[in-house]
């Protein structure tokens, strides 16, 4: 039976790794490991920053909001494709795919620009050190997460309105992890240009735009840590920077392969990994690249645990 165009009924497939069921056990164990790494890890990050006076500074603040981010981030998706890969029930309603392409559009974007507002607060540390407390002042830091998040929402409502729009027939079956719009467009039956012009637009907007200006503000961060005369001033910056830039590597490389190489060029399976990699790992690998490479994170944890084995 064919189902109606753009009928709100019925449910969707995640077909995840269903054509390798001998996998799913393994799958299984390794997201939901991950997922637990990134729950303590990120959930650590937030009471760190917030419990310690010593991180009471702009750099912990955004730091604080990416781990939020990521802790809603990976919540969206993960929990739905544990209880997938568990058992043969493979469906998902389609308002809780519709709620998940909604939440996972909105907090993908909202990274984007947290990232490139996270550099311009190593930019003004690094190249302003005498004024960074002035410049990034709390209205400012307040001012610079809201419109990373009202952004990121910006970036769900278009790009999720045009996907409610698209026609979906048939078998509905969704061969990815997650509800994701590159994964609905190919689910859909009728005609999808116009949806595809308004993916390449936006994704192109939020990936250039801020990628490109992280880029120009660690070229003015690199020239400002090789006139430090110190060279333990010099390595200070450098971990703090690199940090950063390994994170926003890691989750630029995957969006741009995930929503910007054309379907035709790219291997199904690695789609599917692909967004796997960006819902499950660089959540949890977040906190453990600002964690080991950051003496006053790790300086944070160590009083936060004395004085807990102090009251105990």
């Amino acid at each position: 039976m064919e189902e109606g165009s753009n009928s709100s009924s019925g449910s969707f497939i995640l077909m995840g790794i269903s054509d390798h069921p001998q996998l799913e056990g393994i799958f299984f164990v390794l997201i939901l490991f991950s997922y637990l790494l990134t729950l303590s890890g990120n959930t650590a990050i937030i009471l760190l920053s917030h419990l310690d006076p010593r991180l009471h500074i702009p750099m912990y603040f955004f730091l604080s909001n990416l781990s939020s981010l990521d802790l809603a981030f990976t919540t969206s998706s993960v929990p739905q494709m544990l209880v997938n890969l568990w058992g043969p029930d493979k469906t998902i309603s389609y308002g809780g795919c519709m709620t998940q392409l909604y939440v996972f559009l909105w907090l993908g974007a909202t990274e984007c620009i947290l990232l490139m507002v996270m550099a311009f607060d190593r930019y003004v540390a690094v190249c302003r050190p005498l004024h960074y407390m002035t410049i990034m002042n709390p209205r400012l830091c307040w001012l610079l997460a809201a419109v990373s998040w009202v952004g990121g929402l910006g970036n769900s409502l278009i790009q999720s309105t045009f996907t409610l729009q698209l026609p979906f027939c048939g078998h509905r079956r969704v061969d990815n992890f997650l509800c994701e719009v590159p994964a609905m467009i190919k689910l859909a039956c009728g005609d999808t240009s116009l949806n595809e012009a308004v993916l390449n637009g936006v994704c192109t907007f939020f990936t250039a735009v801020p990628l490109s200006t992280i880029l120009a503000s660690y070229c003015f961060i690199a020239r400002a840590v090789l006139k430090i005369r110190s060279a333990e001033g010099q390595r200070k910056a450098f971990n703090t920077c690199l940090s950063h830039l390994v994170v926003v590597f890691l989750f630029y490389g995957s969006a741009i392969y995930g929503y910007l190489v054309p379907a035709k060029s790219s291997n199904q399976d690695q789609g599917k990994f692909i967004s796997l990699f960006y819902s499950v790992v660089t959540p949890m690998v977040n906190p453990l690249i600002y964690t080991l490479r950051n003496k006053e994170v790790k300086g944070a944890l160590r009083r936060l645990l004395g004085k807990g084995r102090e009251v105990g």
